[in-house]
């Protein structure tokens, strides 16, 4: 078990966290967000299609497409977010292509964090809903785009030639939404529980009954806590902590 105590009070300065849909960040990582910004840690969003298939309306997708933008960056900006990258790929059609791979290294050159949060690569079948094909794509996308491509100076030379964005070392790739035999970090995030609920709230589109998807967020939550060494009165958040480049990192191995 990983102790994320130590990223969320000091040792992170900026973190990027990428996800398939608008909403998919607060359902996986909000509270781990808000904590992070309380501390001061710069936190950015990429969001990379423009979640134009959701909803239960019967809406235009652009108008969809035009919500979804405003209710993340409305959710964003309440666990302390102020940047949201939109990728603009369609709803339902993500592949981790080279068009999506370059733009999520132009990213991660230009901010260089310390934490790369991202969606989960492998299935999970005990909740297959978890595995959208999107967030497949998403975790695949990003997990191949930070090795080795970011840190990779051939890789996508133009931006550097053209840009000036030199190669990378991701420090960590934090994924969501994993398998939970994958599980290796729990976040503590009982004091900024609230806060995680508003910024779900702000995805109006998204929820036909708010009181139960509350309730399952509330579950799922307090199941975190208790898988993590914490008690029922808690609430946490879930990831698969994977060190990309630790201090016995030898390239290629």
């Amino acid at each position: 078990m990983i102790d994320t105590q130590p990223f969320i009070s000091g040792s992170t300065a900026r973190v990027l966290a990428f996800a398939a849909h608008p909403d998919d960040l607060d359902f996986g990582a909000a509270g781990t967000v808000a904590a992070l910004t309380s501390a001061g840690v710069e936190v950015q969003y990429c969001i990379m299609t423009d979640g134009d298939a959701g909803g239960f309306d019967d809406r235009d997708p652009d108008e969809t497409a035009r919500l979804r933008h405003l209710e993340q960056r409305e959710a964003a900006a309440r666990v302390g977010v102020n940047t949201v990258h939109f990728l603009g790929e369609r709803d339902g059609f993500l592949e981790p292509s080279h068009r999506v791979m370059r733009q999520v290294v132009r990213l991660i050159r230009q901010m260089r964090p310390q934490i790369v949060l991202a969606m989960h690569p492998e299935r999970a079948w005990d909740r297959l809903q978890r595995s959208h094909p999107d967030h497949l794509a998403c975790g695949e996308a990003v997990t191949r785009a930070i090795y080795p491509a970011v840190e990779n100076p051939f890789s996508y030379p133009e931006l550097l030639s053209e840009e000036g964005l030199e190669a990378y070392k991701v420090p960590w790739l934090w994924l969501y939404g994993a398998p939970k035999e994958r599980e290796n970090a729990f976040v503590d995030i009982t004091g900024y529980f609230p806060r995680k609920m508003e910024a779900l709230r702000a995805h109006f589109t998204q929820h036909p009954d708010v009181a139960a998807m509350e309730r399952f967020v509330e579950q799922q939550c307090r199941q975190n806590a208790v898988r993590g060494g914490l008690s029922e009165a808690h609430h946490a958040e879930a990831f698969h902590a994977v060190p990309v480049n630790a201090d016995d990192t030898i390239a290629g191995f």
